[in-house]
Order: structure tokens, then C-alpha cells, then sequence
């Protein structure tokens, strides 16, 4: 998996390809461009980290079928659609699919940059929230049954006493259960209880 975020650009016009490769590397981003969907899915693994810069029409399979493609393969790259003014539409549809920004030729620099930063931005959080995710599910995994019933009751509100009374148990037993999931958690309160198991609930979507 590539460590440094790289910025694909995917446009089938040579000189395009050229000027956004330039312009990209002049500020230190890692740069790869590609001059149609079918060429960028040949090299393309998922779990690469950056961000894919889109042009909407191409020939073979357009933009939007690529952003579409890549979201049945459940590969959440961050698309920057690139449009020409008569797209508008289009682009507007790509953002509706998942696309977290868009940009109309032709385009000031540091707004296409701006967008590019912002993409990459995206896909650092989401993978932090993906990861920590994982973990979460590592440690929900040690759990017993009865402490995962304990856990959801308490990042529900609901008292020991309220618990106990739930379960049919002693007050002492749902302490006891309550420290074995705050230790296994490893959560140092309540709220870090209750955020874990928000991010655990919510599909690790940022």
C-alpha cells in the first residue's frame, strides 16, 4: 500500500494531462495521470491513499462511470470531477454519487490546487476513522455476549441499578461486568465508551 497520497489524474487530452501533472508537482504532491478510465483501473489497486482528479467526459467509459464503478467496488477515493461549463449538470449529479468537489475549465490554479487539498484532507480523515474503526471492532470482538448486552445498556443511559433490574442481576455483578468492558475497551470514561460506540454504529462514514 503506497504510503505518500498520490493524485490520480485521470483526462483523455494529452496536454491536460501534461499541464495538471506540472502544476501538481510544482508544489510537492506526487502526481500520476492516466489518459482513460480503462488505463488508471489497469495500474489502480485499492488502498492507495490520495485522491482521483476526474475529467467528465472521455471516451470509453466517461467520468461518471468510472466514479460509479469505483463506488460498487466499494473504493472510496475521493473524486474532484473536472467539467466543462456545458456539464455543470453532470458534475452537480457526480457530487449527488459521492464526489466531494467539482471544478469548471477553464480553472485558476489555486482553486483546482485548493480542491486537491481538500480531497486529500477528506481522505486522511476517512482513513483515520476507517482504522480506528478496525480497532473498535478488534476490541468489541473480546467481549462476551452478556458484555456487549452491559455495554449497549450503559452508552444507552441507562444506571447500574437500571441494568441490574434489566438482566435480572445483582447490582455488584454489573459493576463487575461494566470494569471488564471498560478494560477491554480500553476506554478511560463514559464518553470515550459512548464515541466508540457511535463510530462502531456509524459504518466508520466520516
Amino acid at each position: 500500500m503506497t504510503a505518500e497520497p498520490t493524485v490520480f489524474v485521470v483526462d483523455d487530452d494529452q496536454a491536460m494531462r501534461t499541464s495538471l501533472k506540472w502544476l501538481i508537482e510544482s508544489i510537492g504532491m506526487r502526481v500520476r495521470t492516466f489518459e482513460s478510465a480503462d488505463d488508471f483501473l489497469s495500474t489502480y489497486y485499492p488502498g492507495q491513499a490520495g485522491c482521483l482528479l476526474l475529467d467528465v467526459r472521455m471516451p470509453g467509459m466517461s467520468g461518471l462511470e468510472l466514479q460509479a464503478h469505483l463506488a460498487r467496488q466499494e473504493i472510496r477515493l475521493p473524486v474532484v470531477i473536472i467539467t466543462g461549463h456545458g456539464d455543470v449538470a453532470m458534475a452537480v449529479r457526480a457530487m449527488k454519487s459521492g464526489a466531494v468537489d467539482f471544478i469548471e475549465k477553464p480553472f485558476n490554479d489555486e482553486e483546482l490546487l485548493r480542491c486537491i487539498r481538500n480531497a486529500l484532507d477528506f481522505d486522511r480523515k476517512q482513513r483515520s476513522l476507517q482504522a480506528e474503526r478496525a480497532e473498535i471492532a478488534a476490541r468489541l470482538a473480546e467481549l462476551t455476549p452478556r458484555e456487549h448486552e452491559v455495554m449497549g445498556m450503559v452508552t444507552e443511559g441507562l444506571s447500574n441499578k437500571e441494568i441490574a433490574s434489566a438482566l435480572g442481576v445483582s447490582g455488584k455483578t454489573v459493576e463487575a461486568h461494566r470494569a471488564r468492558v471498560m478494560d477491554k475497551m480500553r476506554a478511560g470514561s463514559l464518553a470515550k465508551l459512548v464515541h466508540m460506540a457511535l463510530i462502531a454504529v456509524s459504518g466508520g462514514q466520516p
